[in-house]
């Protein structure tokens, strides 16, 4: 949500990129102030650009950028798919069978997945089409980064780890926005839903969620910590229909319902 309130006045990759370099500035300054190393291997640096990219530059760039032609909420249910790119992920990398539950999990989110975008309401032009595909290639982005991290040589601390692949991103965010020739607004001229937007973006979307994110990567098994790619959107899509006016039918509600029962069926799954 705060994400298309921001995007409404800045451009969508020269917000990712301010949100991106001011977070990993903050996580930066934060090591230095704690006396933490920041040291880092040639294999940690280039994997932590893989991950950058995957994550924050494609996945969360590009998904930035359409939401200019899709609703918030309804942008926020699509990456709800996120789990079940990741299940088949594993399927094909790791050769991981899927288990009975995993199997109900995916059949239901498909389902729900079906149920939201054959809406013909929220559908409304060409753009809307092109706006939802590019967002599932983003979710897709964001699945093989989760796969890729979970084995991946990073450092040992998740902060140090978040700060690099936020400011590798940001730098090249900026790079490819100068490189559209996007319209760049200096802070002063920023109204203030904007402001606020992206405060909240940089302390709880990038700082503390996304260091969570990489820590939990290492912790937890790849398919539950995409679930929270499930819990997320129907969160949103209530903000959307709340704060911003976006549409909220009945069949989004369902959709919404059955995408929580798949989540239930992932997490509850017993490890083999």
């Amino acid at each position: 949500m705060f994400n298309k309130i921001a995007v409404g006045q800045l451009s969508p990759l020269y917000l990712a990129a301010i949100r991106f370099f001011s977070a990993g500035m903050l996580m930066f300054l934060y090591l230095i102030i704690r006396k933490k190393s920041l040291r880092i291997t040639k294999k940690q640096l280039i994997n932590s650009s893989i991950a950058s990219f995957f994550f924050l530059i494609y996945g969360n760039g590009v998904y930035v950028w359409a939401l200019k032609y899709v609703d918030s909420g309804f942008g926020a249910l699509i990456a709800s798919t996120q789990p079940l790119f990741v299940l088949f992920l594993l399927r094909l990398i790791d050769r991981k069978p899927f288990q009975k539950k995993s199997i109900i999990g995916v059949v239901l989110g498909m389902l729900g997945m079906y149920l939201l975008v054959n809406q013909k309401d929220l559908v409304t032009s060409e753009d809307t089409l092109l706006g939802i595909f590019m967002m599932l290639t983003c979710v897709l982005s964001w699945s093989y980064g989760s796969v890729f991290v979970s084995k991946a040589d990073l450092p040992k601390s998740f902060i140090v780890t978040t700060a690099y692949q936020m400011t590798i991103a940001s730098v090249l965010l900026m790079l490819i926005s100068l490189s559209f020739h996007e319209a760049w607004l200096l802070p002063n001229q920023w109204n203030s839903d904007v402001i606020g937007s992206i405060v909240f973006l940089i302390v709880f979307g990038g700082i503390v969620a996304f260091t969570s994110f990489n820590y939990l990567l290492k912790n937890v098994s790849t398919e539950k910590v995409s679930t929270s790619a499930y819990v997320n959107p129907v969160i949103a899509l209530f903000l959307g229909w709340y704060f911003l006016g976006e549409t909220l039918s009945l069949q989004s509600i369902i959709s919404s319902i059955i995408l929580l029962s798949g989540v239930y069926f992932i997490t509850s799954r017993k490890s083999k």
